[in-house]
């Protein structure tokens, strides 16, 4: 049975990829990203089902894409809590205000919002996963990372608070923990360019398996490390 499958942060890295994944499996799939003509372009060489202009970082954003995918589709089997990003990596004395709050909005604050409101529409219908991602620096720490660190691991401990809440209503959530990978996060976080094993695919992967898990059965956490990123002590 094809699953509706809402994925943010979805026209590049691992949201791309992961909507790639669930597209070919013959799901319905819903991107959703901040650049209009990004979602418009990926949409249409992927064909996607639906792509929304969205800002994670606005609530009222995730109340117009609920309300666009509930009216379209009826209900929404699987939300991808993809987006995110570092914002500014550097020392924390070294940061600005707005890069500290803009760091813990788009990475933490985002994915509170979307499993508030997604939750209201799975607790009524009894049914529904939450994948939310989160990163190795939520376990952790490298020196400059200390801020990015501080949301993402409040991304993990919240989606166990979340599962919890959830679950007696049939809706599970999980989190998904990567490590660096090949994608362009180092690059848009003004700190050059990741070569790593790990690929964006991968997560994709990991993301596609939870999601298809029987309905009686959750993944409380999965962390996905590519081999050439050496961790000591891991």
């Amino acid at each position: 049975m094809k699953k509706i499958v809402v994925i943010t942060g979805a026209t590049s890295g691992y949201g791309l990829a992961t909507a790639k994944k669930f597209k070919e499996n013959g799901d319905i799939v819903i991107i959703a990203s901040r650049n209009r003509e990004k979602v418009e372009k990926t949409c249409r060489e992927n064909g996607f089902d639906l792509g929304i202009t969205t800002d994670v970082t606005n609530y009222n954003d995730w109340e117009i894409l609920k309300e666009m995918v509930v009216k379209k589709y009826g209900k929404v089997d699987v939300l991808v809590n993809n987006a995110g990003g570092g914002v500014k990596i550097a020392e924390t004395v070294k940061q600005e205000k707005s890069d500290i709050d803009k760091a813990i909005s788009l990475n933490l604050n985002s994915i509170i919002y979307g499993c508030k409101v997604f939750g209201e529409v799975m607790k009524n219908q009894r049914d529904g996963m939450v994948i939310n991602i989160s990163s190795v620096c939520a376990k952790h720490r490298w020196a400059g990372w200390s801020v990015y660190a501080a949301a993402k691991a409040g991304v993990l401990n919240f989606t166990k608070g979340f599962y919890v809440e959830m679950r007696p209503f049939g809706v599970r959530a999980t989190c998904i923990i990567p490590a660096a990978a090949s994608t362009d996060f180092q690059k848009n976080a003004g700190i050059g360019e990741e070569n790593q094993t790990l690929t964006a695919e991968d997560i994709a992967n990991a993301v596609f398996y939870v999601a298809n898990m029987p309905k009686g059965a959750v993944v409380e956490e999965m962390t996905i490390w590519g081999i050439s990123q050496e961790v000591q002590p891991l």
